[in-house]
Parts: C-alpha cells; structure tokens; sequence
C-alpha cells in the first residue's frame, strides 16, 4: 500500500516534530485552584475547585498590551468540519445500514461516495451512530476497487455482528438520521451576562443590579445588537417573543455563522419585592457559560465562581474595563472536570483592540460550552439520549428490512422523491437554525496560518526525502540529489547513481546524514556540509555513489532505518536499525567543528573517524518507527521508542531493556510516528497509528527505567482518515494524507481545520513545512462549502459519473506538480531564528540584480563568520523583543525587497473582525 511506502521514506520527516519547535504547557491554559467565598462577616459560604486563566505567567509582560497578533484564535470543532451528515450526506446519494454488534447493541451506519469540496477529489465518507457517540471516517476512491460494508466496520474497530448490516431505503430516515447528528450539541448559544459593582460579593447584590454603568452598555453595544424580543423570529435562547415576560429587549448577534443570544441581567425582568430576583437566575443560573462584567480597580475584591450558587453554569468569563487605556481584562474559570479549550489566553490577557477582543471573548466562549458538553454531566445525558433514540428507531425499521451480504457495496441511484425529501430536510433545517449558516453560505475570508506559499513551481521529479538547509531545501530524486531555492534553479548536489532514502542537515554540527538505500548494501553516509557546501560554490564535480566510499559509517551495511536525537546540543545520537537489531552511534560536540570554522577544512575531510560505536541492542522484530526520547539528566536515561507488530516499546539505551508502552488492540496496524514532545521538561510521546493519535506520558525514575501508567494527562483522539505522516508544530499537530491535511490541537485534539490538497506528499518538516502537490493550501474562504450556494444539482456524481482523473480538468491534460511551503513562524505565533542565507546565497549574490548593479562577491573567511554570527545575535534579539517581523539578511536585501509583497503582509490583515454582515 502507499501508505505504508511512506513510513519508512518519510520517518526523517516524523521524528523531530515536536521537541525543536519548543516545549509546550498546559500551563498556558491556567492551573486549578480551591476557590473559597464568605459573606461579609468572613463566614465560609461557598468552595469549589476551578481551573483558572488569567495568561501565562511565565511569559514576557513587558511589551505594551494589546500589541500581540494571535493567529490561534480559532473555533474547536467547528460545525463545517463536524456535521457531515448534514454536509455530505442530506440530499445526496447515499446508503443507510442498520445492525447489532456482538453485545446487541443496534447501530447505524451511513456511506457516501463525494467530491469533497469541489476539489475533485472523491471519498468516501462514512458515519457510525452508536450509544457511545459518532465516529466518522474518510477512505479513499478507486474506480477499480468496490468498498464492501464489513471493510468499512473494519476500519472503525467493529468486526462482530449479533445481527448483519441490513440496507435501510425508508425515504424517512434521513430525518431520522440527521435528529441523532444533532444530539453533539447545538449550533447555536445562549450566554449569560451578570453585572456586578464594585465591592459586590454576592450574588443577591449582583443580580438585584437594575442599571447598568456607560462602560457596561458600551461593552454590550461591542457584542452585539438590542433586539426587541416581541415579535422577534430569529434564534431567542430561551426567551419569551410573545408576551415580553423575559423584559423587552436582549443582545443578539451572529458569529461566523452561529446564532447568539445573551442573558443580559440588567435587561431581564427586575422585582423589588423578590431580593434573589428568582426570574434573572431561572435564565443567567441554567446559562453553562456566564460572562461576568467587574467594576472597580484591581485592587478592588475580585469575583469569585464560588460567589455564584449554581450547579449548571461551568465557565465564568471575568471582564474589567479599564477607563485610563481604554483596554479590556479577561479571566476564564472552568470548572475543574471541563477539558482543555483555547485559545489560551495573552500575557497579559489585556486587549486594546476591542474587536479583537470581541472575536478572542466569542470564540473562548464558543469552544468553551463545547468542552463543557463532553464533562460527565453531559455526556452520560447525552449517551442516554442517544441509546433512546437509536434503539426506538432501530425497533421500528427492523421488522421491514431485508438482509443484506455485508461484504458487497454498490452504490445506487435514489429515489426521486427521497432527493426532493432531502433537499427540502435540508432547506427546512437551515432555515430554522439547526445548521450554522457557514455550513450553507461562504464564510468571511481571513489569513489562517496555515496558508502555504509557493516554492517551486512545475517540479518534474519524484520526490524521496528531502530536508531543509537555510532557506533552501535539499530533495533527494528520481534524478538525484538537488539543492531548491525559492525562485532559483536547481543544482545538482549529487547524481541518482546515489539513492538516498532519509537524510537530516544538521547546521550547527556542519554534517549531512543520509541513508543510501539498495537492498544489503544500504548503508548510512555522513558528510561535511562545509565541503558539500564548497563543492555546490566552486562547481567542481557532481558526486556519485563511487565518491562516497570514504563517508559510509561502519557496521552499518543493511541499514532500513535510522532516526536521531533533536536535541544534539552535548552530543549526537544516531540508532540504526539492521533487521532487529539497534546500532547506537553518537558523535560528540566539538565547537571546533562547527560551521563557524569549517569552511578551513579541507573537502576530502571525512566525518566518519568523529563517529564512536557504542554498544548493539537485539529486539524481537524488526522496527518500523523509531524516536529517540531524551532523558531528564542523559546519563543512563535516555530512551528509544520503536513500534513493531501490535506494540510500542521503550528501550533503555544504557541496559537494552524493553518496557512495554502501548499495545495496539486490532487486527491490521498501520504505524504512522511516535514524536517526541516535551511538556514543562517531561518528556511525552504521541503515539500515531491507524486513526489514533495518543498521548503518553514518560516519568523516567531508578536509573533510566520509565515508569509507564496511564496519566490524568494522557488523552488521545482519532484522524478523520488515516495519516502517512503526522507533524507537530505548537499549538497545531496536522496529519497528512494523500490528499488533505487534517489540523488539530497538540492539547486537546480538537479539530480546527480540514484542507483539501490534491495529490498531497509531505516533503520536510524541519523547520518550515515543505510539501509536493498540483494545488496549495487556502484559507477559510476557499473551504467554506460551495455545496450549499451552488446553483447546480446537489446531487453528488454516482461512481460511473465520477471522472477517471478526477485531478484533471480536461481529458489527457497531466496537472503539474508544485513545491509549496507553509512558514514555520506562521504555525507558532511567534518569532523563529532564521539562518543568515541559505547555501545558494553565494550563487545568487554573484550574479547581476534586476537593476542592473552587480552584488560584491562574498569571500568566506573567518572574521566574516564572526560577522555573521554577530549579526545573527543581534537579530535574534531583536526579534525576541518584538522589534523586527522578519529577519531580512544584508547580503540578499534587493532579492528581499523585490519579493516582499508576497513574504509580508499587515498583521492587521489576518485579524477576525465583526463586521455588519456578521453580525
């Protein structure tokens, strides 16, 4: 299969994901705290147990607030992403199946064969309804291959039937269907608003508030529009629209495409007889999230959840304006059993910009009643729900059906009155509000970080490996090994007669690793990339396989696999796999062979003599995923993660003992990674494989040997189709497949975005995120659905209407492939050291500028690398300050100036602003 080609050619790609992008913590998202509120006697009324946000406090605070940018804000689980029924399935051809499983407990599954978002790439989408939730799967088409029911049970971990799949053809079961796909929770929210004054300490003072103060309306004016309830025919949370028995007006608004409306206390009904004002807390009380609005200073008491007596309400939004700066102050308590939600909040959680903080409060809210919903107290409602619903179906469409050979798919035309059913279900439910309205119109347009850039246009070559170098990228071929920058020809490095399988540049250590790939005669060579380097200047040769005998590394002949230590700063450890057997090399750090002095060496040098072999370790089969996981001291602790047949392994590296980390519980497993993160200096793994992506935590203790148990933060959550690779770039983790990128959440697994990418191969990772494919990666206005807004047919193509290129546009036409690359600086949010040139610099500056002025030669010597490295400090720090968006190096200004339309763009541009029509 192609997926599993991919696990060995694309490891180098996997194993250094997480760790050289920087630890991350929870502690961005606040720590849990005993809360404790008295009356005013200093009697203990209330406590509770909260997580509390209130930004990082090991962050940098000098900066002036509201300066940052943030390009993380984003809706979790979005709607568009997530009801599929409603998206791929309402209206279109489809198939419906009813079954038990072996504890007889019914089920529903639903197929469809679709061209997902119009990008002529057809899957299929498939959807299993059980009591224990949703779980949806893409597989892919073939024109060839017929997808039988059972592979597809398969797939989703159900192989046992007490009763076989049956075909359900009741025209009245997409309604069916489409009531159990909105049991996930609804589309639309209802957010409580509480007015507190300062000094008020109860929450009898806080709802018997009548009037609100002027920064109180005009932070109201900032959420949205007063609508006068009377009448109103929109989304009305609750409220009465007849009678005005819920007060007159309500703050209303629409954000990317979700209805809201909020339980203003003030504009609720006031009773002066009624001390506890019973009718605001029957609204604002039964809200599960509260936004509440402080006045007074800092130093003034602050709001307690405790304060509040309800047992609904998880989330408390804490606002207090600030006259002097014109500023805003936010600070979230989630109740202790609320899962992890973002964006977490800026240090310091202080915004200046009062749309920004509109969109940063709404999306904090949104995707905080979501993981609200998953906490037990919902869940179980939710499940019970759930099992109602589907056994009461499945008792009322059994008795009519026929049984059906599971192992046959075949997709059908519908019925005519079961597709002009649907479309008016569809239409129905979009009208009413049970559907976002981004899932049945375009969504407004803004810069995702994602957003990829072209690299290289109309690549001929089959791309192997490849790793970043600089700014260049060096991708081992079908032709051989070339060097890529960005708007420059390509050099050769070396000819194909060298087929390298994995390769790693490692600047600072001035060395080229790669893994020559030939049956028994695969070895692994290390070269100088100082000589390399110098060979590319001076065009002397191209080197062939015949030139390498003096780089191949001993003991290493048969070689299938290897993977090295991401944090080399003492010394470099290389594993290589032979068969079952692990070979540990390493490489000590010596300051004298940095790159700042080896451009002195000579280009016949060899690294090989700096290379020590350290000891072999057997293992019972051969790996096919290997990471190197460091120790919290490296002496004697340092451990190799290998997957082999159904198991994840730890090895010690000092003693060769094997613990057991993960035993995976299917019949077929296809290992993806295991990439090594690090979290508050612990190290952790994410174990990838099949649909799964989990995380486990390592506390190494006694020498070196892991004490492996489940962890309250170990957590896992599944692709919607599996990956042949998966890179971790904080705070997004994005899977890549043969023809999309799955992005989601490194802390909690949420979904954020699905990009479709035909012909998609993940090329590097390193550092910026190179990939091959005949389209790039857009932002949400592209992937908003054009299904719902076309004027054509609904009618997804039947799989004899499906073309047989489904890439190409027109008969014969081949679409040319492109290199395209998503900036690293982009996915983290913030400032990355950037080499001073890549190894073309010197071919580049050399020729004559567009202008007309010959650039001055560059002379490699060593004063002008202490220049360089000067340079690069100082730029360094500037961009750690703040002080500088984008390096641009001296010596390729004019070749910066002349693509800087394309490289930069206003920060203010990629901001979320509500606008007219969003609101």
């Amino acid at each position: 299969m192609k997926c599993l080609s991919y696990a060995f050619e694309l490891n180098s790609v996997s194993e250094d994901l997480g760790c050289r992008r920087g630890e991350f913590s929870r502690k961005h998202y606040g720590s849990v705290e005993l809360l404790i509120s008295s009356d005013a006697d200093g009697a203990i009324q209330r406590a509770g147990r909260f997580r509390v946000e209130n930004g990082s406090s090991g962050e940098n605070t000098d900066y002036t607030p509201g300066t940052w940018h943030r390009t993380d804000v984003h809706l979790e689980n979005p709607e568009y992403h997530t009801r599929w029924y409603f998206k791929y399935f309402l209206g279109k051809v489809h198939q419906n199946y009813i079954g038990t499983d072996a504890e007889k407990n019914p089920f529903f599954l639903s197929v469809v064969l679709s061209d997902q978002n119009n990008q002529r790439v057809p899957q299929y989408h498939a959807i299993l309804w059980r009591k224990t939730g949703t779980q949806k799967i893409c597989l892919p088409y073939s024109p060839t291959k017929t997808l039988s029911v059972k592979s597809i049970l398969s797939a989703m971990s159900l192989d046992k039937f007490e009763k076989s799949p049956r075909e359900i053809f009741h025209p009245e079961i997409q309604k069916d269907l489409l009531v159990l796909e909105e049991q996930e929770g609804s589309v639309n929210f209802k957010f409580g608003i509480l007015y507190a004054k300062d000094g008020q300490l109860t929450d009898d003072e806080m709802f018997s508030n009548e009037m609100g103060s002027e920064s109180f309306q005009r932070f109201l004016h900032l959420l949205g529009d007063t609508v006068t309830l009377k009448g109103w025919t929109g989304y009305r949370g609750g409220l009465d629209t007849k009678n005005d028995t819920t007060g007159i007006f309500s703050i209303y608004t629409v954000f990317q495409g979700h209805e809201i409306m909020f339980h203003v206390s003030t504009m609720l009904p006031y009773s002066r007889e009624n001390k506890q004002q019973v009718e605001r807390k029957r609204h604002i009380g039964n809200d599960i999230v509260t936004i509440v609005f402080q006045e007074g200073e800092e130093s003034s008491p602050a709001f307690k959840p405790s304060m509040i007596r309800s047992h609904f309400t998880h989330i408390f939004a804490l606002v207090r304006y600030n006259k002097q700066n014109d500023s805003y102050r936010l600070k979230i308590f989630s109740e202790e059993s609320v899962p992890l939600f973002g964006p977490p909040l800026p240090s310091p959680p202080v915004f200046t910009n009062h749309q920004e903080f509109r969109d940063f409060l709404l999306v904090k809210l949104i995707n905080g009643e979501k993981a609200t919903l998953e906490t037990p107290t919902f869940s179980q409602k939710r499940q019970r729900t759930l099992d109602m619903l589907i056994r009461s179906l499945y008792q009322d469409l059994m008795p009519d059906l026929h049984k059906v050979n599971v192992s046959l798919f075949i997709p059908h035309t519908c019925f005519p009155v079961l597709a002009s059913k649907c479309n008016a279900l569809k239409l129905k439910t979009t009208v009413k509000g049970d559907a976002t309205a981004n899932l049945a119109t375009t969504s407004f347009c803004k810069k995702e970080p994602w957003e990829s850039q072209s690299f290289c246009s109309n690549f001929p070559h089959e791309v192997v490996c490849a790793d970043s170098w600089g700014q260049s990228l060096l991708v081992s071929t079908d032709a051989g090994i070339l060097l890529i920058d960005d708007g420059q020809p390509s050099v050769q490095v070396f000819d194909k007669t060298l087929q390298v399988k994995q390769m790693h540049v490692l600047e600072t250590l001035d060395l080229l690793i790669a893994r020559t790939d030939k049956g028994k005669d695969s070895r692994l060579l290390v070269f100088r990339l100082s000589a390399v380097q110098k060979d590319i200047e001076t065009k002397q040769i191209i080197r062939s396989k015949y030139d390498c005998r003096e780089n191949k590394l001993e003991r290493t002949k048969g070689c299938h696999l290897y993977a090295i230590n991401t944090h080399h700063g003492s010394e470099l450890r290389i594993v290589v796999a032979i068969r079952n057997k692990l070979l540990l090399v390493t490489k000590k750090y010596n300051p004298c062979n940095s790159l700042t002095s080896s451009s002195l060496l000579s280009s016949s040098e060899s690294p090989v003599e700096e290379f020590q072999y350290i000891r072999e370790i057997c293992l019972s089969d051969p790996p096919v995923v290997m990471t190197l996981v460091d120790g919290p001291t490296g002496d004697s602790d340092n451990m190799i993660c290998v997957a082999y047949r159904h198991q994840f392994d730890l090895v010690n590296e000092s003693t060769g003992e094997s613990y057991r980390l993960h035993h995976v519980e299917t019949n077929k497993v296809n290992f993806v990674a295991a990439i090594d993160v690090y979290e508050d200096g612990e190290a952790g793994l994410l174990l990838c494989y099949n649909y799964v992506c989990q995380y486990r935590k390592v506390h190494p203790f006694n020498g070196g040997s892991p004490l492996i148990q489940p962890s309250a933060y170990d957590f896992h959550f599944s692709w919607n189709q599996v990956p042949y690779a998966v890179v971790c770039a904080f705070p997004y983790i994005l899977a890549f497949t043969t023809d999309s990128i799955e992005i989601r959440l490194v802390v909690n697994g949420n979904l954020v975005h699905t990009a479709v990418v035909p012909e998609l191969q993940l090329v590097a990772s390193k550092s910026d995120i190179y990939f091959k494919a005949t389209a790039a990666v857009s932002g949400s206005c592209d992937s908003s659905s054009k299904e719902m807004s076309s004027r054509s047919s609904p009618q997804t193509p039947t799989a004899y209407e499906m073309p047989e290129s489904p890439l190409s546009s027109l008969e014969g036409e081949v679409p040319c492939k492109n290199l395209y690359k998503i900036p690293l600086s982009n996915l983290v949010g913030r400032s990355i050291e950037r080499p001073l040139k890549s190894p073309l610099a010197p071919k580049v500056i050399t020729t004559t500028i567009s202008s007309g002025t010959p650039s001055l030669p560059v002379t490699h010597s060593l004063s002008l690398s202490r220049m360089e490295i000067k340079e690069i400090a100082s730029r360094t720090r500037k961009e750690l300050l703040g002080l500088l968006d984008e390096p641009i190096p001296k010596t390729e200004t004019a070749q910066k100036q002349k693509k800087a339309p394309r490289r930069q763009s206003d920060p203010k541009q990629g901001a979320v602003r509500s606008t007219s029509s969003d609101r």
